[in-house]
């Protein structure tokens, strides 16, 4: 692909939090005009993006599905999919409705989100907006951690004027789980922004109970922009089977906005560095790639799977020579595991203890740290009310799979002499919310057919183990004391034993349930 050329950096706002420095490689799409102004007024984005033209539900979903349109807030989901499955909701709901547009990014390495809500929001208000008028939807819900950028939103929707559906923007805390979609949902409605931990889309009970679309800003300004360009003049720019363009976080300071398909290489020289040790694509739930495989990478979502990496929410980190591998990468994990929503145990107790595990080893606790290192990782996989729990963990394994003797010289007390220089951003955070109370359910099981699996709810459980002596060679504790895993298989003769184990768990987080 023959790449155009970089365009010159573009200027960015001041503020009390890190704003990242803007810059496109070839001609801005989402970041169009912010290198003749820091901000997109109402009146400065017409002249610049026109007018927004209005598409029925099934003109949204067609649109959506020409540019194969995904989610960019990390699990790329289609958003036609997404635009469906409300549809369908909203029919057995008598039409209600909402958007959410989650504007947190509790990861320090990700800035995109905050930089399109800072320089252009009305861009994403926009996309928004379209997609409440194509469905019906009775509000507009944006969701954000800082409060520049809720300065920034309120003063767009105050540029706007009164408008229908409603609009609303609203400071939720900052932690990293807080973009979840139940979380966002909840915050949104008044509570405490915590993950719910239980399977149910928002396209069927979200914002307020009401079925939402919930993705994120840089979609939101995305689906703006293709409605106004159309399927075929979106799809001038990147690949034919990912078209347009996406927003990247280089470093944790530089957003970046790039057409798929562009060589990871020159991103990186674009911003002044190159790939050092290894480049942590995807952030941390994501994978490093090394630095011969930067040479050859490039930015899409098939292309990248040679290296079994994803874009997730966009961020790219270069990992440069003068900083330890080890060292950063138990800095981050200590940082994950305090950025546990405090409602699972296995996480709660479990990631503090793999980052303590891990920096035992890197201090010279030899090989058989190393092994614990991943005990400590099997303990805390799928064990959580959220993606959290696996994501540090695969952010673990993926760094000791890509700088192996970095860690084994470490175990053996060699070190490597470098300093931790930060390469990966960590920050404070505000203080984490209660744990909402639980809800008293009744203290014996309902009569139901025969059972056949025992589960935990991890947003209940408090590791009392009363479960592995009532239900012997069903439940069986992992080393922080709670069950090893949330759903067991559960023959016919523990079926008595096992409705014990419910009625007599004191956190009320054991249930049966029945087989296909």
């Amino acid at each position: 692909m023959t790449a155009p050329a970089p365009t010159r950096p573009l200027p960015v706002l001041p503020g009390p939090e890190p704003v990242p420095t803007l810059a496109s490689y070839g001609p801005p799409r989402l970041l169009a005009g912010l290198d003749e102004m820091p901000r997109m007024d109402r009146v400065a984005h017409l002249a610049r993006h026109g007018s927004l033209p209005q598409l029925t539900s099934q003109e949204l979903v067609a649109l959506a599905e020409n540019i194969d349109l995904r989610g960019r807030g990390g699990a790329g989901f289609p958003f036609a999919r997404k635009v469906t499955a409300v549809l369908d909701g909203m029919q057995r709901a008598d039409g209600k409705g909402a958007i959410v547009v989650n504007g947190s990014e509790g990861e320090p390495s990700c800035l995109k989100d905050t930089a399109m809500l800072l320089h252009a929001p009305h861009l994403v208000l926009d996309g928004a907006l379209l997609a409440a008028d194509s469905l019906g939807a009775q509000e507009v819900a944006i969701g954000v951690t800082r409060t520049d950028v809720l300065n920034s939103v309120q003063r767009a929707i105050d540029e706007r004027g009164p408008v229908r559906p409603t609009l609303r923007v609203t400071l939720l805390t900052e932690r990293f789980v807080t973009g979840e979609g139940s979380a966002m949902t909840n915050g949104l409605g008044g509570g405490a922004g915590l993950p719910s931990g239980r399977k149910i889309r928002s396209s069927e009970r979200g914002l307020n109970g009401v079925p939402t679309l919930l993705s994120n800003t840089e979609t939101y300004a995305q689906l703006a922009v293709a409605a106004r360009l159309g399927a075929l003049g979106y799809r001038t720019t990147g690949l034919p089977a990912e078209p347009g363009t996406l927003l990247l976080t280089v470093a944790g300071n530089r957003v970046v906005e790039v057409p798929y398909g562009v060589p990871l290489n020159r991103v990186l020289t674009l911003c002044g560095m190159d790939a050092g040790q290894g480049v942590l694509i995807g952030g941390y739930h994501g994978t490093f790639i090394s630095p011969v495989d930067a040479q050859t990478a490039t930015l899409s979502r098939e292309a990248l799977k040679t290296y079994h990496a994803v874009l997730g929410a966009g961020a790219v980190l270069p990992l440069p020579y003068d900083t330890c591998p080890a060292g950063e990468t138990v800095r981050v994990a200590k940082w994950m595991g305090a950025e546990s929503a405090g409602q699972c145990g296995p996480c709660v107790l479990g990631l503090p203890a793999l980052a303590d595990q891990l920096d035992l080893a890197v201090r010279g606790g030899g090989d058989a740290a190393l092994d614990a290192v991943q005990a400590r990782m099997r303990a805390v996989e799928k064990r959580g009310a959220c993606s959290h729990p696996d994501g540090t963990a695969r952010f673990v394994a993926s760094a000791l799979a890509a700088f192996p003797e970095e860690f084994e010289r470490h175990a053996r007390g060699f070190g490597c002499g470098r300093p931790v220089t930060g390469a990966l951003p960590v920050t404070g955070r505000l203080p984490l919310l209660p744990a909402a109370t639980p809800v008293a359910a009744p203290a014996a099981a309902p009569a139901a057919p025969p059972q056949e699996r025992l589960l935990v709810d991890w947003t209940l459980c408090r590791g009392h183990g009363l479960c592995a002596d009532v239900v012997p060679g069903i439940v069986k504790l992992g080393p922080d004391g709670y069950p090893e895993k949330a759903s067991m298989a559960l023959p016919a003769r523990m079926r008595r034993r096992a409705q014990l184990a419910v009625r007599r768990c004191p956190a009320l987080a054991l249930r049966v349930q029945g087989g296909n």
